[in-house]
């Protein structure tokens, strides 16, 4: 095991989302870094201005069994974790213990954030786990096909309970401590699913965008992208939609008018889009760059939803009336490339295909090719557009999505409702056994609809849901911003409620 100090002066963001195309990933590492601005230049004024001292992080890693169900199997992974002990009240203080999702942890995670802020105020003992298979947590030849076997949602947990242990053998802690877990995206699922598979360990867990119902056709995604577009309480319209659909109509018809010369200049396209594969590709980076502004509205992305719909219906603005719909879409992708410092737009087929076979150690860190195997083996979340509330093009089909787990790392297509089901009864789906667990959601969040959205009632420990007006996905997460919406501050404020119960609670069982 080793541990090491990290000066808490430099941050890294706390953003969580299971992606679809090589675009939208590139959109959550601008607004990944954008968020780390904001968070380097806030924790410099306050150490400067003496509101928060400059605190010491501790960095280690420790070794999981590569496969806790295989006692014959003895072989092992580094796994990363971050300590902050700077609020720790000794020795009873609460634990509050920071999931990772799929991407690598950092600082930002034990140092930042709404659950930080809940942490200092309790006294609690911070910690964060990195993800087997991502980040640094992975061996040499981890991402070779035949190795991530030993990459899963069972697997992680199980990697939980031996951190649990590990932590409270490390600081003397008992059941005098209490331990609420936190997490968001797959990461807040994970938090749901501990509560669920290990109550012992954890009294309560705070899920946020928690898409904890595995799904092979997430059509519902773009249906809610398109719903958001639409509400004029974030800035959307109906014209808005309408323009954005008539825009992916025309760029359809001009491929298949044999246009794909023409459409991949006018886009600034990485190659010219000859083939239908890579048509595909052209028409998922288009979609991924509206599914992105929807995803992160108002946390710090390149657009807002107000912008972009601004951008398809300005009327101020003059275009040819019949390509006007097709030029503002050109625009937009100039403003998102231009913004994004990217030299064209991604439209190759066999370029996604060597991202995704990368297996490179450097390539771990984005996750791609790690996360792509979990949707291919247990959760799916495809997001395509081949019903009537999708705003995008038909061409993004289930089976071009699938193609890829066969393609990529020889998983049959067939094979794929198998995993999803067996995924949905292990955890329950949007259903789960579990109990004191905070589901917190964002109504314009396009994850939301596999979350857990309603409270059952005959639970004495009941599971509680909060669905946030007008926010995005992980919003709640992130400390009080003077911009937030009243809806987010309020939302913030129940699960503090609710965290400082759960303490209350387990402290009087303890008494009594």
């Amino acid at each position: 095991m080793l541990l090491s100090p990290s000066r808490c002066i430099i941050l890294l963001l706390l953003i969580n989302s299971v992606y679809s195309g090589r675009v939208l990933r590139k959109i959550k590492e601008r607004v990944r870094k954008i968020q780390y601005e904001k968070a380097k230049k806030n924790v410099l004024m306050s150490a400067v201005n003496g509101h928060k001292p400059i605190c010491e992080v501790r960095d280690g890693k420790i070794h999981q069994p590569l496969d806790h169900f295989d006692s014959q199997n003895d072989k092992t992974f580094p796994q990363r974790f971050l300590v902050n002990e700077a609020y720790w009240e000794r020795p009873h203080g609460p634990v509050f213990l920071f999931i990772g999702g799929e991407g690598p942890i950092s600082e930002f995670d034990v140092l930042a954030g709404h659950h930080v802020d809940m942490a200092e105020e309790h006294g609690a003992l911070l910690v964060a786990l990195e993800h087997r298979f991502y980040g640094e947590s992975i061996n040499k030849n981890g991402l070779e096909t035949e190795n991530l076997g030993d990459l899963s949602s069972q697997q992680a947990l199980a990697d939980i309970a031996e951190f649990h242990q590990y932590i409270s053998d490390r600081f003397d802690l008992s059941d005098k401590n209490t331990w609420i877990s936190f997490g968001g995206s797959y990461a807040g699922a994970l938090s749901a699913w501990l509560r669920g598979k290990f109550p012992h360990l954890v009294y309560g867990a705070v899920a946020s965008s928690a898409p904890v119902k595995a799904k092979l056709d997430y059509s519902a995604f773009n249906k809610v992208v398109g719903l958001s577009l639409a509400d004029e309480d974030v800035g959307g319209s109906d014209k808005c939609l309408g323009d954005i659909w008539e825009a992916f109509a025309a760029v359809e018809a001009a491929l298949f008018a044999g246009n794909a010369t023409e459409v991949g200049k006018d886009f600034g396209c990485c190659e010219t889009p000859e083939d239908l594969e890579d048509q595909i590709e052209l028409m998922q980076s288009l979609a991924d760059i509206i599914m992105g502004t929807v995803a992160y509205n108002e946390e710090g992305g390149i657009l807002t939803i107000e912008e972009l719909c601004d951008i398809m219906t300005n009327e101020t603005e003059t275009f040819d009336s019949a390509t006007e719909a097709y030029d503002r879409l050109i625009k937009l992708v100039q403003i998102d490339r231009a913004t994004g410092e990217e030299p064209c737009l991604d439209a190759s087929h066999k370029q996604t295909i060597k991202d995704l076979s990368d297996t490179n150690l450097d390539s771990a860190y984005n996750g791609e090719r790690q996360w792509y195997y979990q949707t291919c083996t247990e959760f799916g979340f495809f997001q395509t557009c081949e019903d009537a509330s999708c705003p995008f093009s038909r061409m993004l089909t289930l089976q071009a999505q699938t193609d890829l787990c066969p393609e990529v790392f020889n998983i049959p297509q067939h094979s794929l409702p198998g995993h999803i089901a067996f995924t949905n009864k292990y955890y329950g789906g949007d259903h789960p056994d579990t109990d004191r667990v905070l589901y917190v959601n964002g109504d314009i969040d396009p994850w939301h609809e596999l979350s857990v959205l309603e409270e059952d009632l005959d639970k004495e420990d009941k599971d509680m849901t909060i669905l946030i007006e007008g926010t995005a996905h992980c919003a709640d997460m992130n400390p009080d911003g003077v911009a937030d919406r009243p809806a987010l501050k309020q939302a913030r404020k129940a699960i503090e409620r609710k965290v400082a119960k759960w303490l209350k609670e387990a402290a009087w069982k303890l008494v009594g």
